[in-house]
């Protein structure tokens, strides 16, 4: 199997495609600049990945593509590159010829109880609402997609660098609601992230649709 990793670089992404590699899956992770890899089954290609006719050549013959994509946290105009970059990442994947794409996206859109999206609980002076409302303003635009056999990965709640559980490779599965422990908390590290996800490429279970999930 070949997979390739958009954003491979990044926390999230990096973490997949280590997941992967380590299962002996021929990995690519796509990245802007030249980079190097120690593990035998993972390398890197340099592409920018909002080049769409250079990313759909690069993806050739691939098995899958999970998307890692993000533009920064940081960025001030975040919420127009996250949704540009990813309309762009998702229009090359469809003219490589792979059908199987998997995009990692943001919990802001999932759902209390209450019918209410966490991102619309969050203050709007937030600095993670604009990356958070560009993640769940893309989902709706990838439902749309009919050729591609997509899925939607919101993470946890808390998932970021301060989680320090490590890969334990647990974790429970839920669609459009946080996964909650016995606790009431929402938590996954990036490294069962990986898992999650690892897993998916594997066994394929969500088909055009969206999942989540946490310990």
């Amino acid at each position: 199997m070949k997979v390739a990793v958009i954003g491979a670089t990044g926390f999230v992404g990096k973490n997949i495609a280590n997941e992967l590699a380590n299962r002996g899956i021929e990995v690519t992770g796509i990245s802007r600049k030249e980079q190097s890899s120690e593990h035998p089954n993972f390398t890197y290609l340099a592409i920018d990945a909002t080049d769409t006719t250079a990313l759909a050549s690069a993806l050739e013959g691939y098995d899958v593509v999970v998307n890692a994509f993000s533009p920064g946290w940081t960025n001030p105009t975040i919420y127009e590159d996250f949704i540009e970059g990813s309309k762009a990442i998702q229009e090359g994947v469809r003219q490589s010829g792979v059908k199987r794409f998997i995009s990692i996206g943001g919990a802001g859109s999932l759902y209390l109880p209450n019918g209410t999206q966490l991102v619309d609980t969050f203050p709007q002076d937030n600095p993670f609402v604009p990356g958070a409302k560009a993640a769940r303003d893309y989902y709706h635009i990838l439902k749309e997609e009919t050729e591609l056999d997509w899925a939607f990965f919101s993470p946890a709640m808390d998932m970021h660098q301060g989680i320090t559980v490590g890969r334990t490779g647990k974790y429970r599965l839920g669609t459009d609601y946080p996964v909650m422990d016995e606790n009431g908390k929402n938590v996954l590290s990036v490294e069962d992230l990986a898992v999650v996800i690892a897993d998916e490429v594997e066994n394929p279970k969500h088909h055009q649709m969206r999942f989540t999930a946490a310990y």
